[in-house]
């Protein structure tokens, strides 16, 4: 595992605070004219998922944390119960928990592949989240009727998908429409054909 500088723990990266791996979410180094530069972040313990401030001075080093990606294949969900396996071998299953997936859950369809971001320690292997892919196409369930006259407005309306998610999208879209969704983000991207 590298070792961190103080001005190196920067957003994306991942560090072990107190043996925890956290996910640094927001990074500024401060340099003021009679104090030594901080860097000052916000970051997220990828365990527990509380996110909390903390500040890290010139002196200070940072141990980067062992996080290996891994693809898994989205095969059900059941009662709170999320279900993945090996794209390769559909009988080595696994379950994740909803407060590892997040809000990811919303967009998760079945034989969706995804990665699995994996924290190892002490030779033991915890999955701690997933991404998802950045774009995923979905069938669009349920729609409000366009009333004439109010698409010069601008603005949307709430759609439900396939997965049970609501997005906001353009007046144009109906029932029956594929759509394109930002995962990230969760906003309406195109009209997929």
């Amino acid at each position: 595992m590298a070792t961190l500088d103080y001005d190196e723990i920067k957003p994306r990266k991942y560090i072990l605070v107190d043996g925890q791996p956290f996910e640094i979410l927001e990074s500024h180094v401060a340099r003021t004219q009679k104090r030594k530069p901080q860097n000052q972040v916000k970051m997220r313990n990828l365990l527990n998922g509380k996110v909390i401030p903390g500040t890290f001075h010139a002196s200070d080093t940072a141990e980067e944390a062992d996080i290996s990606k891994r693809e898994a294949l989205f095969l059900f969900a059941n009662k709170g119960e999320y279900w993945f396996c090996d794209p390769n071998d559909r009988s080595k299953r696994f379950e994740i928990s909803a407060d590892i997936i997040g809000d990811g859950a919303k967009y998760l369809k079945e034989n969706t592949l995804v990665d699995t971001k994996i924290f190892e320690y002490d030779d033991e292997e915890q999955v701690i989240g997933i991404t998802l892919p950045i774009k995923m196409t979905f069938l669009v369930k349920e729609a409000p009727p366009v009333i004439k006259g109010n698409t010069a407005s601008g603005g949307g309306k709430l759609v439900t998908l396939e997965t049970g998610a609501q997005i906001t999208t353009p007046f144009f879209i109906e029932a029956g429409d594929k759509i394109v969704v930002n995962t990230d983000t969760g906003e309406y991207f195109e009209r997929s054909k």
